[in-house]
C-alpha cells in the first residue's frame, strides 16, 4: 500500500508542476487558479510522500525521495514534451529512461 502512496504523490508531483507551466500561460483569474491548484497539489503530494515513509511497512526516506522525485521529473519532461511543446530529442528520451530505470531499481531493492 505504501508503494502506491508513493506512486501517487508522485502523480501528485506531475501535477502541481503542470499547474506551474498552465500558469505561467494564463492571466488574470485563470492564473490565479492554476496557482490555488499548484498549492493544493503540492501539499497533497508532500503529505501522501509522507504517508509512505510512516507505519509498520513504511518505505525508507532514502528510497522514498528519489522515488517520488523521479517520478516527478519523468512525468513532468513528459508533460512538458505532450502538453508544452517541448523538444522530445534523443538525448532527452534515453535519459528518461535511465531515470525510469534507476526508479526499478530502487524499488526492486
Amino acid at each position: 500500500m505504501n508503494w502506491i502512496t508513493l506512486i501517487v504523490a508522485g502523480f501528485c508531483e506531475c501535477g502541481f508542476t503542470f499547474c506551474l507551466g498552465k500558469a505561467k500561460l494564463a492571466t488574470g483569474w485563470e492564473q490565479v487558479w492554476w496557482y490555488v491548484g499548484f498549492g493544493i497539489i503540492s501539499l497533497l503530494s508532500m503529505y501522501l510522500l509522507a504517508k509512505a515513509t510512516q507505519g509498520p511497512h513504511s518505505i525508507p526516506v532514502g528510497t522514498a525521495y528519489p522515488v517520488w522525485t523521479g517520478i516527478g521529473a519523468v512525468g513532468t519532461v513528459l508533460l512538458g514534451i505532450f502538453f508544452f511543446h517541448e523538444p522530445a530529442n534523443f538525448l532527452r528520451v534515453f535519459f528518461i529512461f535511465t531515470l525510469i530505470a534507476l526508479i526499478i531499481g530502487l524499488k526492486l531493492v
